[in-house]
Order: C-alpha cells, then sequence, then structure tokens
C-alpha cells in the first residue's frame, strides 16, 4: 500500500453541514474502496490564488490515506463528476525521505484535530474566573 495525500477545494457557498457531509460522502469513497485514512485536515475557508469558476475563496481539505494505486483513479472520478469540488490534486509519497514527510503531516493533522476539543473547555471555565476578579478589583476601587 502507498501513502497518499489528496487535497480537494470545494465552493465556498456551501454551509458548514454541506462542507461536512462533502468531507464524509470522500472519505466514504475511500473507505469503500479499501483505502486505511489516517488524518484528515478541514483547513477552513482560504483565498484561491487565482479565481476557479468565478470562486475567489474555497473550503481546502486533505485527506491523509494508505490505499493501493486503483483506489486513486475512483478517488479522482468521484471528486471530477462532484459538482461541489473545484479543485482537487492527489500526490503519492515514495521515497523514505517522502514517507517520513509524510508521517511527520499526519502527526500534525493529528494535533490539529484534537487542539480545538481541548481548547474549548478551558475557554469557557476561564470566562467566569476572569469575570469574578474583574468584578472584585472594581470593588475594591470603589471602597
Amino acid at each position: 500500500m502507498n501513502n497518499y495525500e489528496t487535497l480537494y477545494v470545494l465552493k465556498p457557498t456551501l454551509t458548514d453541514e454541506e462542507t461536512a457531509a462533502n468531507i464524509a460522502k470522500i472519505e466514504e469513497i475511500l473507505v469503500r474502496e479499501g483505502a486505511e485514512i489516517l488524518a484528515t485536515n478541514n483547513m477552513g475557508m482560504r483565498k484561491l490564488a487565482y479565481p476557479v469558476e468565478k470562486n475567489e475563496r474555497g473550503v481546502y481539505t486533505i485527506v491523509y490515506f494508505k490505499a493501493e494505486g486503483t483506489v486513486i483513479n475512483e478517488l479522482e472520478r468521484n471528486l471530477k463528476f462532484n459538482e461541489e469540488v473545484i479543485k482537487y490534486l492527489t500526490v503519492r509519497y515514495t521515497k523514505q525521505k517522502e514517507v517520513a514527510q509524510f508521517e511527520k503531516l499526519v502527526t500534525a493533522a493529528n494535533v490539529v484535530k484534537e487542539e480545538p476539543k481541548t481548547e474549548e473547555a478551558p475557554k469557557a471555565e476561564e470566562t467566569p474566573a476572569t469575570e469574578a476578579p474583574a468584578t472584585e478589583t472594581v470593588a475594591t476601587t470603589e471602597a
């Protein structure tokens, strides 16, 4: 099995639910064809280098996976016929240095995926904690 990275850009007019549905659909195609998905990195809305189908922006997503070469034909066929996808690119990592870099990218994508979950909880706890001292400071200043 080879290591692959597929980057695709979705139309910017999609809602969050439609974007998530398209990402799930593409991952489902990979799993159905026998690929092992290692990580998915939804990079969000970004400005394109040049307009594509009259779009100035797009939702970038990268999928890192291991698969046989025949899977790529089916994946790219589905990406081509999906009207929500405006661009896509698949890269195969074969050499030892490339594979090492691929593993770093997968690790980084998994860390990015886990970060928002850990950040949300502390922010909720920090807000009341910062408000309470501010109120006390105001009370101390008034006294």
